[in-house]
């Protein structure tokens, strides 16, 4: 895929939804944004991560805040742009590149409607393989590059630039505002060349969403079974099949935060399946055992459909395949875990991994 056309934006948003591991916002508000902007300005052209040139100027833009609080305060085209011309005018530099920084419902789709709007090409790669709740926790911030400065708008015309001492700093602060705005806000922030892109961010991550979110959808024509295609192609497994009966979640700090308790059916009934989650699944705990855990990827999957479900969209009575697949290797380093392992989210266990 060397293109992003509106054709291609319903398997992107399906895919990245799978990726976002329960978290990085709607996909279904992902979508409209990108296709307003590729109406509004046309394709966006896709980069290969290693066709980058050394020198290119290279910015990942992102909406911050609680999943739950973006499903009612959509951002503006307008918004997205502001982001990142913001920070081009402070730095001072011309912008080649924009980036994701992460995989997810929105935040796949928000790099493709600031690349239309700004007729500029997107990287096939985001600085996660995945999604994560916090700023710092990107592969670029394992490569020393900084976060800041970190330029941050709200739907109101309000932005601001962070410089700070480090990136969980740039996470402190930016949350903090983020707050005051409403709970959500569109971020710039991880500015780096094109050789730190090629060395740090997941390659592939745009043409894997589009290839899920094919491989779903002709699930869903064949009546096969989405989640076995998602799985064999992710190298995962499957950790349970159940029916939410309880799901608490509550947006604190900006964060949505909660659990989901499933009821085994089939071959897992008499089984029971809790679902830890700050915005994205955290660990997956089956009768007491954790199953799974950060840093890999937990995602939640319509039993029936193969859509992912969404943590602010949990709901009492879904029948939900639960299933696990591994994250880039770079996140089992010990820098990786200390920066996004379970320890860090307060879990005191070693990190349940699922070999790929």
């Amino acid at each position: 895929m060397r293109e992003i056309t509106l054709s291609d934006l319903d398997d992107i948003a399906r895919g990245a939804a799978i990726l976002g591991t329960g978290g990085g916002g709607d996909p279904h508000i992902g979508r409209l944004l990108a296709a307003a902007s590729v109406r509004e300005h046309g394709s966006v052209s896709l980069t290969p991560l290693e066709e980058v040139p050394t020198d290119a100027a290279v910015l990942p833009v992102a909406m911050m805040g609680a999943p739950t609080v973006m499903v009612e305060k959509l951002p503006s085209i307008e918004q997205i742009g502001l982001a990142a011309r913001t920070l081009a005018d402070y730095l001072g530099r011309e912008l080649t590149h924009i980036a994701c920084a992460e995989a997810g419902g929105v935040n796949s789709l928000i790099p493709v409607a600031a690349a239309a709007q700004l007729g500029l090409p997107l990287i096939d790669g985001d600085g996660m393989g995945r999604a994560f709740p916090e700023i710092q926790m990107v592969l670029p911030t394992l490569y020393g590059i900084e976060a800041t400065p970190m330029a941050i708008a709200d739907e109101k015309g309000n932005r601001g630039v962070l410089d700070t001492v480090d990136n969980h700093w740039a996470e402190r602060l930016a949350r903090s505002a983020t707050i005051d705005m409403g709970c959500s806000a569109m971020i710039s922030t991880y500015a780096m060349t094109g050789q730190q892109a090629r060395d740090s961010l997941v390659p592939g991550t745009l043409t894997l969403c589009a290839e899920l979110g094919r491989l779903v959808r002709t699930a869903q024509a064949e009546h096969a079974d989405p989640a076995d295609a998602v799985v064999a192609r992710l190298g995962g497994r499957r950790l349970f099949t159940g029916k939410v009966v309880d799901v608490s979640r509550r947006t604190v700090s900006g964060f949505a935060r909660g659990d989901a308790r499933l009821t085994g059916m089939d071959a897992d009934s008499g089984s029971e399946l809790v679902l830890r989650f700050q915005n994205e699944h955290l660990v997956a705990e089956r009768d007491g055992a954790v199953l799974a855990s950060v840093p890999d990827l937990i995602c939640t999957l319509d039993r029936e459909s193969g859509e992912a479900v969404t943590t602010e969209a949990l709901r009492f009575g879904q029948r939900i395949a639960v299933i696990a697949a591994p994250a880039d290797p770079r996140w089992h380093t010990p820098a990786g875990l200390e920066l996004a392992g379970p320890r860090y989210f307060g879990y005191d266990i070693d990190p349940v991994g699922v070999a790929r």
